[in-house]
């Protein structure tokens, strides 16, 4: 299949692993760039988590891997690390997620292969800040949530802090690593010269976190303390109906008029505590307990066509099963079938954004690893006697 979107004819070549890296450079290849996944011999980590049908193809893996080929080289060895040197002569975007002293010590450090190719956007992403003292510790996604905040966010009624359940840091930062990719290659289309990107994990998620988390901090007034009400009130969550559960959000003055008057509360628009954005969150723990008493009237169905009727904004709160069936993902075709050559039917995401003049694609699904060895090799001038060896080994 012909590859369309913003990044066709970009080649790049993708050294990460497990889900940061592979999560961006998967994004890079729905989006039409050439993705080469360069993997050890016993293959990316994340192959052996999920069910599979074959080996090494786990449905974790499967996630994060399609639009890619498998190229096996054992780095260790001088004919594969020739290989590579080769593959970033040709590339427009070189991409690990290794700490950054051990790939220095493999010789595949910015300044080396820079050197082979000026043009080259050399991206990287790790735990910490380049150049500073925990530059070589070691990091993954629960450390973050710990050192973040996150985790003690996400508290448990009990106080105890929890990590949220899913790899929120490592996809956070592996679409910021994308998007400073594209950064950079608009950069080099305006002046010809490619660079370094660094992408540090924590710095990354305390920007995300701390847009309303900095709260007094952001004028110096540590009396007015950190965090957002809104946010930490314990109401905030999806409210109980008669038979489920349901999410609701109001902002506006008309919002919460039209809701106390659904709620058959219409009096409290007036309440002092309640007449303004200002206000409602120095009260957010009492508006949304009044929410929470008001919900418990009516079953869910009965709420989402009132307030539906009303516009404000609601939805059912779906359990992962639910999304299956979700009207509006099937008329999204947000859920696509596919057939795999390998793993025969399929089901994948749709990539969620849209462009109207070169629209991503799906060209390729998960590969085995190793699959495209031998043609991409082939592809950067290897001889057939550096090809035997290499694969044989």
């Amino acid at each position: 299949m012909t590859a369309s979107g913003p990044l066709a004819g970009v080649r790049v070549i993708d050294l990460t692993t497990v889900v940061l890296g592979p999560y961006a450079t998967q994004m890079l290849g729905d989006l039409g760039a050439d993705v080469i996944k360069v993997e050890a011999p016993d293959g990316d980590n994340c192959r052996w988590i999920g069910p599979s049908r074959n080996k090494g193809m786990g449905s974790y893996f499967a996630m994060l891997n399609r639009n890619k080929r498998s190229v096996v080289l054992d780095l260790k060895r001088p004919v594969a690390r020739d290989a590579l040197l080769r593959m970033v002569d040709t590339a427009d975007v070189f991409m690990h997620n290794m700490r950054l002293g051990a790939v220095e010590r493999l010789g595949l450090g910015y300044a080396a292969l820079s050197a082979r190719n000026s043009r080259l956007v050399y991206a990287c992403a790790s735990g910490f800040r380049k150049g500073s003292s925990k530059q070589e510790h070691p990091a993954f996604d629960d450390l973050i949530q710990g050192m973040s905040g996150l985790a003690v966010l996400n508290a448990a009624p009990d106080g105890a802090p929890r990590y949220v359940p899913s790899v929120v840091v490592d996809k956070l930062t592996g679409q910021m690593l994308a998007s400073m990719v594209g950064m950079a290659l608009f950069h080099r289309e305006r002046t010809g010269q490619g660079q370094e990107v660094h992408v540090p994990m924590l710095e990354t998620t305390l920007a995300f976190l701390l847009v309303e988390h900095m709260w007094g901090m952001v004028l110096n007034q540590p009396e007015l303390g950190m965090g957002y009400p809104r946010m930490l009130t314990p109401h905030r969550r999806p409210y109980a109906t008669q038979d489920g559960y349901i999410s609701v959000i109001a902002v506006s003055d008309a919002h919460w008029r039209r809701l106390f008057e659904a709620m058959g509360r219409a009096a409290l628009i007036n309440d002092p505590r309640f007449a303004t954005i200002a206000a409602r969150s120095d009260n957010v723990d009492a508006l949304y307990g009044v929410l929470t008493e008001g919900m418990r009237e009516r079953t869910t169905a009965e709420w989402l066509k009132i307030l539906a009727a009303l516009d404000i904004p609601c939805g059912p709160a779906n359990t992962l099963p639910d999304l299956l069936d979700d009207a509006y993902l099937k008329e999204t075709t947000f859920f696509r079938p596919m057939q795999h050559p390998l793993d025969g039917d399929v089901t994948i995401t749709a990539f969620p954004a849209r462009f109207s003049a070169s629209p991503p694609s799906v060209r390729r699904l998960w590969p085995a690893l190793g699959e495209h060895t031998e043609e991409v090799l082939r592809e950067i001038g290897c001889s057939d006697e550096a090809i035997s060896e290499i694969v044989r080994r």
